[in-house]
């Protein structure tokens, strides 16, 4: 029985290791309107950013991939020793973009170059949530695992906030020549000290008790990758996993935060400095909600707070954003305090879906596959299906005319997940994880 000390530090070295990992991957995210005039051809700014977007876009398609392989050790050798290297492969990608030549100087070589190092670090991502996620979860008591591991939860937002916070300093701080050529740098570089701090504070960490008497027991798996996706249980609960959870819950996420922020800076037009403080705001305002709907899910179960929350995403979101364009096309400026809340009302919904959702997945599979199988629905759900939303809603708008055309597909997949969920999803709330 992990002793209630210990079990903070666990989840203060996991959740920090977190955190640095998200900030490594949304700070491209967030500077992608920066980055495509470094590493595209000029002439057309849409092009660029598109370009650019696919290539954030290149992160998500791999982390499934990251999943397998950081999932399999993760079963076979253990959690601790996974997402300790996974650190570190994101930890030397994200400074390395922070050092790349730009398209003037080495042409084309640039964006392939970028394109290498955003596989890397989605590669790296795949491997760390689902490490992260099980390590808390396998360390905290029956009952109450909603809520401890909901503060793993708070990574992924808390990660882009800081993301955020750190551009807008280095932002405020420089001229916007100076940040447009050089100065969106720092957020990349400021990368190498904070893996270091999170790398020695991870390796005091011991094995968790689940794993160490698994193994101790000798009911490891193997063969994690055959035991997840060829039996035919498991394979019946890693495909529901996926389309009656994390894929809805992928679109809700990325629909709430970062189309959020590519809307109201590519559509409406609104100022660089002026948005990503309108999204840090809401980001500050929504957090907290994570640990009240991850507590609440230990309480009334996960799965009605996940459905409720892609159900009001799908149905509000064309409300929503109309009312971002009226505010932020106000005659007197955009409306700042009305698009803090619209944001945060998203976030809101992001809340209700994704501070359950570790404590689901876990749940869900034993602890000799668990790594690997709630790791690769969990990052399709999320990598491929929630990543690709602000490359579509891009698209969408530009090749249709519509500014609201990039919402019909989040709207779809988390109406499917909704109707999937409810129909086939179980709630394990009450199941002891440990062999």
């Amino acid at each position: 029985m992990t002793s209630r000390r210990d079990l903070w530090k666990v989840i203060g070295a996991s959740s920090a290791g977190t955190l640095i990992e998200w900030y490594d991957f949304y700070i491209f995210g967030s500077l992608a309107t920066i980055i495509s005039a470094s590493f595209f051809p000029k002439g057309n700014d849409t092009v660029a950013l598109l370009s650019t977007l696919a290539t954030f876009a290149t992160g998500f398609v791999v982390r499934p991939f990251g999943a397998l392989v950081f999932g399999r050790i993760g079963d076979v050798v253990g959690r601790k020793h996974a997402f300790l290297v996974t650190l570190l492969i994101m930890g030397f990608s994200t400074t390395a973009i922070g050092l790349l030549p730009t398209y003037e100087q080495v042409g084309v070589l640039a964006p392939i170059l970028l394109l290498i190092l955003r596989l890397l670090q989605g590669l790296a991502l795949g491997g760390e949530y689902g490490g992260a996620a099980t390590y808390v979860a396998e360390h905290a008591p029956d009952g109450r695992r909603g809520f401890y591991t909901s503060f793993i939860q708070t990574t992924a937002t808390l990660g882009l906030f800081m993301s955020l916070g750190v551009i807008l300093l280095c932002r405020t701080s420089l001229s916007e020549t100076d940040f447009t050529r050089f100065g969106w740098r720092i957020p990349f570089l400021l990368s190498f000290a904070l893996v270091l701090l999170s790398y020695f504070l991870r390796r005091r960490l011991d094995e968790s008790p689940a794993f160490r008497a698994m193994k101790a027991s000798g009911k490891a798996s193997s063969r994690p990758l055959r035991d997840s996706f060829v039996e035919p249980e498991n394979r019946r609960l890693v495909l529901l996993a996926l389309f009656g959870a994390t894929m809805g819950q992928g679109v809700v996420w990325y629909t709430g935060q970062f189309y959020a922020l590519y809307y109201l800076q590519t559509v409406l037009k609104v100022d660089f400095l002026v948005t990503n403080r309108i999204v840090a705001i809401a980001l500050v305002l929504g957090t907290p909600f994570f640990i009240v709907f991850g507590a609440l899910s230990d309480r009334i179960g996960r799965k009605p707070l996940m459905m409720l929350g892609c159900l009001l995403g799908a149905c509000s979101w064309l409300p929503i954003y109309r009312a971002m364009t009226t505010a932020a096309l106000s005659p007197g400026g955009p409306d700042q305090g009305t698009l803090i809340w619209l944001v945060f009302l998203q976030l809101f919904f992001v809340t209700m879906v994704y501070g359950p959702i570790a404590a689901f997945l876990v749940e869900l599979f034993p602890t000799r596959i668990r790594y690997t199988s709630m790791s690769l629905p969990y990052h399709i759900g999320n990598g491929i299906f929630g990543g690709l939303v602000p490359f579509i809603g891009t698209w969408a708008v530009a090749h249709f005319g519509d500014p609201y055309a990039g919402l019909y597909y989040p709207m779809i997949i988390a109406g499917l997940t909704f109707l999937i969920g409810t129909l086939f999803l179980r709630e394990r709330r009450q199941v002891a994880i440990a062999e």
